[in-house]
């Protein structure tokens, strides 16, 4: 016991001493701590981190003491050091000592808490932000101190510290509290505490957060969780109840949930646990379920989405392969282009796991979706620029290498106009692509010639509507479509078509007719809602869309049925018919809508200048009139009252017309309130109004108005043809009546607007059409008032259209207003000046100083315009701002750097010029997408329709990608500068062809290389290039001194050969001699004179260019000497075949060559038929070598070669002459060498009854050659002949047909086949024509009455429409001619026969048929019995060339001047068919209908006796009679017309300008052809257009004035033409019209007359006629002494001598003997006046035939 003891107490002991060293050991550790916070707290200022490193690792171990107090006073000490960091830039390293470690015990955890919470006292950001996170984190930790605590209590305390209320806490953390709350290991006293806070039982608190916690639920991962948790949850929602189970619980929410499990797919983490869950939930596959829900889940995470960021793109890496794998094989192609470009555009910003999931994505796609179709797979973009894409980049090459350059460009288009932002923003850039990189030369063929291919048209088109798209999010796009735009050119678009379409529709029944308003709702659909939806990125805006898009489909009977139901006939036809004409991207959007369940909720209006449309719109659906109207227009409420307003807009216009037709009279007056306090607004100087909601408000009553004009007009011809109906049937006259009524209401509104309002507030806003037609409403007004309006009423009247037609770029309408105006005002002077390119004094005035400017910097005087702006400036430094854009323009163009830094620096304001001048000062390409953007934002503002408005803007685009090719080239290798020569010479071409345009090109490329000349020659020979086209311009242009400057600085640049442009200056001048001797002089100093050997080192890389440009020069050198006539026969051959052998590729060398033999055999005695024969032989050879190289003179040469080889074979002593055999060779040789598309059929035809046996043995293989190449064209041309009269025509063609169809080489070919079907098709044709007919009958039955030519109705012939049959020509003089396609590649074919066959009522009852063309379109013919129709054909292949001439021409394409014509289908002599224009109406009636109306009778005795008197008159009296007896009674009406058929402003001004220009052309045609008969029922007008079209051609050569009453005026221009024009007159549009057609006639005479050859041998009937009638006239003869040749060519004589402008009015003719006058070449203008006198002149019209009807 005792050693045990003792033991014990030693133990005891030594436990008491350790103890005590312990106690000490802390005590200590606790003075050290309390003296090291003292010596911290008051000796140290600053602790480096080493040091609080140091001091630390002491700490960490007293904080970990096992001594609380110890731990407590380290806490201290830290506390105390913490301070002096947190003050410091080291503040994060405190973060390293607040961590709470783990695995320590309860006790230190506590104390540590204690000093995070001492620490946090003083912190702030960052390191408080720890503290807190420290101190949250500990909550959620099993520590039963914590754990202690009640949840209420810790709840409490938290939400005190965070400063929020216990509720508000809870709301905000549901989505990750609320899924825990109905876990099994939950308690239900913590739900109902949480509930009971949220004021919710615990079942309704589930019910609002079911998805959230049902997703949580699905995804547990353990082994029967899932299950326990829903039965908790069935045992919370209804304990008691039996019919609520977990599948009615998941179904109540099942969209959701499946979004929310969707969404966790994209997280790495939950990927297996979201796929297992979605499994739980569909209780096996997931893909059926989750494709039945598709759109309901889009439209969750969108919505989920959008009420999380806004409009910030998210991108989530959801695991797109498995959407792509679920979705049916079938439906995955529609969403190819969306989903690959998606991924494409979003490549850069993904990270290497989700592009790996993207390339899986396209390689499915690509590789193993099997049933997606090519044409979906051209949805995919080019991905050229993705390497890690190349495999699949590749095998879309494979599957896309055959296709064409063109059929690519289209895709591309398409691709491009997407709705969706990612596949347009991908195409843009792959359109880029194809035309700067894989495909320029393709490109820029495409845009040349006088017409660019309509492909030109589709690009721009794209281009302007993308450009043009509303919308936050389409920067990028705009500015990838302005870089396009530049790339393409500033195209002219007076040789471009741009497709306009309209998709506005007008409601004519008033929602009365069902079919009309389910047609209305499913063009809202289509061409307004489904654009919107697509668009848009706004989320809710969306579903707005979505609800008006699913209630219209509803008022549409459109079902889930058209798309799920395999019984067709559970749906009806009419409606199945409906939803398959949707197109396809349409069905793409609005088949997942069938089934919506949106539903309308109330938006926001946005307070903006919008809002006025909006509400006004809103206000005005609770007004709407009728059932069906409210049904529809009711579902737009939601849709309108979004930001945008694009629906809005698009809406008002129908409901302002439902509301005018059948609502409260106290509305629509309320309408009219409206629009006119819009209007008042303004032309009010005081208004408060902003501008842009003055304009925007403006431009809306201006379309409301053109649709409510749209409307009377339709309404109108509507009215016309149930009166027509009205004698027929009753129930007519009730509708009639409805009719008129409506047309009041309507009519009332629109005449109630007082006309100067109108003209002034559309001037203000720039609605120039509108203004222009308002302001001549009144001048016609005033007018018509008589002798009280005096000319200074109406002069400031004609003051206004002046300034409207210079706005409009309209100069021939300022030069018919200035022909009004006595005293033109200065501003008149300046818009003129400004307008030609003049200069005028320089007033004190800022508006005419930048008047000025504009000349200056039209002419190209950018020195003068410095100076001038300069000079002002000292004046008036005010102007400064204003004159900005000209000062900075001037200084980029002349290279004054200094100045260009100084004025973009000063200047704020961003004008176009100081856009491009900014380039040089900043970094390029950023400076480059800047300029961009600004300079390309005007073509975004004015729209689609406004491609020449904008037209500055984009010639600046094409001048700033000039620019940058400039830049990146001008430094490489010459090749590459060649390259890029060739492309500048291209776009420069592509251009509008006038001074002003291309100078500013010019320039800007001349600034562009001096940027980097240097010492460089090869560039400063560029620049002295440009200066060389600058010259060539200006000269055309008449700015005789510019193009002198131009002419010295491209010398001074060295550019090659400037000494041809400086002698064609000399002679443009008025110097010809001394132009000649200059480029003699020039030439032989060159060494290049006539009989010089060249010393020119011809191994320098402008090889080619100087052998081209020597050539042009000796044929320039030989066609001048030519006409000097100062130089012998010799040495002229000798000059020409020196330019001939220097030019031997050159088709202008042959070409004048040739033409100077035939010259000079024109001049040769008749009888010297030896030297006549080897001139034509000489002739036939350069004509044949220069149609090898190209197709300019083509209409000269071809025909010239045919004449003189037929001509000679009928000749008995040529034909038989050595040197004919020769020609004939040659020609034999030129048929297998030049493309027989130049040949010109109608004349080879006319000679196919040659009688030289040899020379029909060629020319029958031509004619094999052609119809066997173009058969289509071909056969219909050759009908004539097969079915000729003549039995030697007959007989050859038919030899001919049959010799093609028996050729072996043709078999395989569908040759034999259509000469079989022209041959049935012809003779059935024939039969149709000759058919007898009863008086009484007016129809016919084609199946009835002609089976077989019913039968034909479907064949593969060409409707033998005259644009299907016209040569199309090489754009260019090319050698390459084998891949050019001269006709029509797409012209329609017979589809079918309509049975009903139309009997006119005219004497010889012409039979109208109907056929419908494979391309839908409706084409109508008129059979004419007895009627020889081969004048009309050879006229309308006359009219088809002077069209080509006018298109190639640049003044007369700008102004749009063509003829209208129509096919023509010669059958044989006796008969044929004529196209029938469609949308066209004589003249007649139309006057008549307004006389009708003003009681004025068209005929009277009256009348009769004053025609009576005027027949026995003298032309003095007769006059007098005309204009006091006769014109009085009819007041000029015919511009009536115009403004009924064409309301909306835009149209009657192209309507009217389109009448002026085609009447003139017209005329001038007409009077060379001496066209007659012109009374008012053989001219039509164009219902759509205006267009003047001429039918009837049997008065032609003169034959007007050998009638009874003989015809004495050129061409129709009465009061009532002349009415038509305008206030002006016949001065302006329609003079210099007539000016520019008779020079074009001029200078083509050669071309023309040989068109007209064909007459001569294939002479008219009526020729013969006369021949037989001058036969039986001659007495005593043995034989006809009559030719008939000769008689044809009498016919054409007179129109040869007016070619050359030989001519004398009819009233000098009938005063000479001879009468053939005073003949002598007349100037074009002078022979214009002359001829408009002479159509005007009182005596010719009353001297007209009666029923010609003068005073019409």
């Amino acid at each position: 016991m005792a050693a045990g003891w003792i033991v014990d107490e030693r133990t005891f002991g030594h436990t008491i001493a350790s103890r005590g060293f312990e106690i000490i050991a802390q005590a200590l550790n606790r003075k050290s701590y309390k003296i090291l916070s003292k010596i911290i707290k008051y000796g140290i200022k600053e602790l480096s981190v080493d040091d609080y490193h140091m001091v630390t690792e002491g700490l960490q171990r007293g904080l970990l003491d096992r001594d609380r107090t110890t731990r407590l006073s380290a806490g201290y000490v830290a506390c105390v050091c913490s301070k002096l960091v947190i003050a410091s830039p080291n503040r994060n390293a405190v973060a390293e000592l607040i961590k709470v470690h783990t695995n320590i015990p309860e006790e230190q955890v506590k104390t540590m808490l204690i000093t995070i919470g001492l620490i946090g006292r003083n912190a702030g950001g960052d390191v408080l932000r720890e503290v807190v996170f420290s101190l949250i984190l500990q909550t959620g930790e099993q520590n039963p101190s914590l754990k202690s605590l009640h949840e209420t209590t810790l709840l409490a305390e938290t939400c005190q510290f965070l400063s929020v209320r216990p509720r508000d806490f809870l709301s905000v953390t549901l989505p990750w509290t609320s899924c825990r709350l109905y876990l099994p290991i939950a308690t239900n006293k913590v739900l109902e505490r949480s509930s009971t806070e949220l004021e919710k039982t615990p079942a309704s608190f589930f019910l609002s957060h079911s998805h959230d916690i049902l997703s949580f639920v699905f995804r547990l991962q353990g082994p029967g969780e899932t299950r326990k948790a829903l039965t908790f949850i069935v045992n919370v929602v209804a304990p008691e109840s039996t019919m609520v189970d977990i599948k009615s619980i998941v179904g109540s929410c099942l969209v959701p949930l499946l979004a929310e499990l969707v969404m966790v797919l994209g997280d790495e983490n939950e990927e297996q646990a979201a796929s297992d869950a979605l499994r739980k939930v569909a209780r096996s596959d997931p893909a059926p379920l989750l494709k039945k829900h598709m759109l309901g889940i889009v439209c969750y995470t969108n919505d989920k989405l959008q009420d999380v960021r806004g409009k910030q793109p998210i991108i989530c890496a959801v695991d797109v392969v498995t959407f792509l794998t679920t979705i049916a094989p079938q439906d995955l192609g529609a969403h190819v282009g969306a989903t690959s470009a998606s991924l494409l555009s979003s490549w850069n910003r993904l990270s290497p796991a989700s592009r790996e999931i993207a390339k899986r994505c396209l390689d499915y796609i690509v590789f193993e979706a099997e049933h997606i179709s090519e044409g979906y797979l051209d949805e995919i973009a080019d991905l050229n620029d993705l390497p890690e894409l190349q495999d699949t980049n590749l095998e879309l090459k494979r599957r896309r290498a055959n296709r064409k350059p063109s059929t690519q460009l289209l895709i591309i288009l398409e691709r491009s106009n997407s709705d969706n932002h990612a596949v347009a923003l991908r195409s843009l850039a792959e359109l880029k692509t194809f035309m700067s990189s894989s495909y320029p030369d393709f490109t820029r063929g495409l845009a040349s010639g006088d017409a660019f291919d309509p492909l030109v048209g589709k690009i721009q088109s794209a281009l302007l509507h993308i450009v043009s798209r509303d919308g936050d999010n389409n920067e990028d796009l705009r500015l990838l479509a302005y870089e396009c735009i530049g790339i393409l050119g500033a195209v002219d678009p007076d040789r471009c078509e741009i497709d306009q379409h309209d998709s506005r529709m007008v409601v004519r029944s008033n929602f009365t007719d069902e079919a009309e308003s389910v047609l209305f709702a499913m063009h809202l659909i289509k061409d307004v809602l489904v654009g919107a939806f697509r668009s848009t990125s706004d989320i809710k805006y969306q579903a707005n869309l979505a609800y008006t898009i699913q209630e219209l489909l509803r008022f549409c009977n459109f079902t889930p049925a058209l798309v799920t139901s395999r019984n067709t006939t559970s749906v009806p036809v009419k409606v199945r018919n409906r939803w398959n004409n949707l197109p396809k991207h349409v069905l793409e959007t609005i088949t997942p809508l069938l089934e919506g369940r949106f539903i309308s909720a109330p938006s926001r209006m946005p307070n903006t200048y919008r809002e006025w449309l909006q509400l006004w719109t809103t206000h005005l659906i609770t007004r709407a009139s009728g059932d069906t109207a409210r049904r529809i227009f009711g579902v737009f409420r939601t849709a309108i009252r979004y930001k945008d307003v694009e629906v809005a807009h698009h809406l008002l216009p129908h409901i302002v017309l439902n509301i005018l037709l059948s609502g409260d009279e106290k509305d629509a007056e309320d309408i009219r309130t409206e629009l006119l306090v819009v209007l008042e607004d303004q032309v009010d100087s005081g208004s408060s109004s902003s501008a842009d909601k003055k304009v925007l408000s403006a431009q809306v009553v201006f379309m409301l108005l053109d649709h409510l004009s749209k409307y009377v007009r339709i309404l109108r011809q509507d009215i016309s043809s149930k009166k027509a109906e009205s004698s027929k049937r009753s129930r007519t006259h009730h509708a009639l009546a409805e009719s008129e009524e409506q047309l009041v209401r309507v009519d009332s509104l629109l005449s109630s607007i007082n006309h100067d309002l109108m003209a002034k507030a559309a001037l203000q806003c720039k609605a120039y059409a509108r203004s222009l037609m308002n302001f001549e409403r009144q001048i016609v007004n005033l007018q018509e008032q008589g002798r009280s309006t005096s000319q200074r009423d109406l002069t400031p009247y004609y003051e206004r259209l002046h300034e409207i037609y210079s706005y409009i770029d309209e100069p021939d309408g300022m030069e018919g207003i200035s022909t009004l105006i006595l005293s033109p005002s200065l501003e008149h002077q300046i818009r003129q000046h400004e307008s030609t390119g003049r200069l005028q004094q320089s007033p004190d005035n800022l508006e005419f100083h930048i008047g000025l400017l504009h000349c200056l910097r039209n002419l190209g005087h950018y020195d003068t315009l410095r100076t001038h702006v300069r000079g002002v400036l000292v004046r008036n430094p005010s102007w400064e701002s204003a004159l900005a854009s000209f000062q900075a323009e001037s200084a980029w163009m002349i290279g004054a750097w200094d100045d260009l830094r100084r004025i973009t620096e000063a200047n704020e304001h961003i004008s176009p010029s100081v856009m491009k001048a900014r380039g040089r000062t900043r970094r390029f390409a950023t400076a480059l997408s800047r300029a961009r953007t600004v300079l390309g934002s005007p073509i975004s503002a004015s729209g689609t329709k406004g491609y020449r408005r904008s037209y500055d803007a984009v010639l600046d685009l094409h001048a700033i990608h000039e620019l940058e090719m400039i830049y990146r080239t001008v430094s490489r290798n010459s090749t590459e500068a060649k390259a890029l020569r060739t492309a500048l010479n291209a776009r420069l071409d592509l251009t509008l062809p006038n001074f002003r345009v291309r100078e500013s090109v010019l320039s800007m490329r001349r600034v562009a290389f001096s940027l980097r000349a240097g010492s460089n020659v090869s560039v400063s020979k560029e620049i002295g290039r440009t200066w060389l086209a600058s010259a060539k311009i200006a000269r055309t242009a008449r700015q005789w001194q510019t193009a002198y400057s131009a002419t010295l600085q491209a010398q001074q640049g060295g550019a090659p050969f400037y000494f041809m442009e400086s002698a064609k200056l000399l002679k443009a001048t008025g110097e010809p001699l001394r132009a000649l001797q200059e480029l003699e002089n020039s030439m032989r100093l060159s060494g290049m004179g006539l009989g010089q050997q060249d010393t020119i080192d011809l191994t320098e890389e402008d090889n080619e260019e100087f052998k081209c440009l020597r050539a042009k020069a000796h044929i320039l050198l030989a066609r001048w000497m030519n006409e000097s006539g100062r130089y012998d026969t010799g040495h002229l051959l000798k000059a020409f075949s020196t330019a001939a052998n220097q030019g031997a590729k050159l088709e202008s060398a042959h070409y004048h060559l040739g033409h100077f033999h035939d010259q000079w055999f024109k001049q040769l005695p008749s009888s010297d038929d030896e030297r006549g024969i080897r001139m034509n032989l000489h002739t036939v050879k350069e004509y044949s070598k220069a149609m090898m190289h190209g197709s300019k003179y083509v209409y000269q040469a071809i025909p010239r070669i045919l004449t003189l080889w037929l001509d000679g074979g009928e000749n008995p002593k040529i034909s038989t002459h050595a040197f004919y055999a020769k020609i004939n060779g040659c020609v034999a040789s030129a048929i297998d060498s030049i493309p027989v598309y130049k040949a010109t059929f109608p004349q080879i035809v006319s000679r196919v009854g040659h009688s030289n046996t040899r020379v029909y043995t060629i020319l029958s293989k031509l004619i094999c050659k052609v119809i066997r190449e173009y058969p289509h064209q071909a056969l219909w041309l050759f009908a004539s002949v097969v079915k000729s009269t003549k039995a030697n025509r007959e007989t050859r063609g038919r030899t001919i047909l049959e010799a093609l169809q028996n050729d072996p080489s043709n078999a395989e070919t569908r040759l034999p086949n259509l000469i079989t079907l022209i041959h049935a098709m012809t003779d059935e044709l024939l039969r149709l024509c000759n058919h007898p007919i009863d008086d009484d009958r007016k129809t016919l039955s084609m199946r009835r009455d002609f089976p077989k030519l019913a039968a034909l109705g479907r064949s593969p012939l060409l409707i033998p429409l005259q644009e299907s049959l016209t040569v199309n020509l090489p754009p260019t003089s090319s050698t390459e001619n084998s891949v050019h396609v001269p006709f029509p590649t797409s012209a329609p074919t017979f589809e079918e026969f309509s049975d009903e066959i139309e009997v006119m009522r005219s004497l010889a009852r012409p039979r109208k048929i109907t056929i419908r063309g494979s391309n839908g379109q409706t084409y109508m013919f008129l059979g004419k019995p007895k009627d020889d129709l081969r004048k009309d054909a050879r006229l309308m292949d006359f009219n088809a060339i002077i069209n080509k001439l006018l298109k190639a021409n640049s003044e007369s394409r700008k102004r749009q001047l063509h003829i209208r014509t129509y096919g023509v289908v010669t059958l044989n002599e006796e008969c044929g068919f004529i196209q029938w224009v469609p949308n066209t109406i004589p003249i007649r009636p139309v006057l008549l209908k307004y006389y009708e109306a003003r009681r004025i009778r068209c005929w009277s005795t009256e009348l009769s006796d004053i025609f009576r008197k005027i027949k026995d008159a003298q032309d003095k009296d007769a006059a007098e009679l005309f204009v006091t007896k006769v014109l009085p009674i009819f007041p000029p009406v015919f511009h009536e017309w115009f403004v009924e058929t064409f309301p909306e402003p835009t149209a009657w001004l192209a309507s009217r300008l389109s009448y002026g220009r085609t009447a003139a052309v017209m005329s001038m045609v007409g009077f060379i052809l001496g066209l007659g008969d012109r009374h008012c029922e053989n001219i039509l007008l164009d219902t759509n257009t205006g267009d003047v079209v001429h039918v009837d051609f049997n008065c032609l050569f003169e034959k007007g004035k050998t009638l009874e009453t003989p015809e004495r005026v050129p061409f129709r221009l009465t009061q009532n033409m002349t009415d038509g024009l305008g206030v002006t007159g016949v001065e302006g549009v329609f003079r210099i019209a007539c000016e520019i057609t008779m020079q074009l006639l001029k200078n083509n005479k050669d071309s023309l007359m040989s068109v007209l050859d064909a007459f001569i041998h294939d002479p008219l009937v009526e020729w013969e006629d006369e021949k037989r009638k001058m036969d039986r006239d001659r007495r005593n003869a043995v034989k006809s002494s009559t030719d008939l040749r000769h008689l044809a060519k009498n016919a054409l004589r007179p129109i040869e001598r007016k070619l050359r402008g030989v001519y004398s009015p009819w009233n000098v003719k009938s005063r000479t003997s001879g009468g053939t006058g005073d003949e002598r070449e007349i100037s074009t203008g002078n022979l214009v006046q002359m001829l408009i006198q002479e159509a005007v002149d009182d005596a010719n019209l009353a001297k007209m035939y009666p029923g010609w009807a003068a005073w019409h």
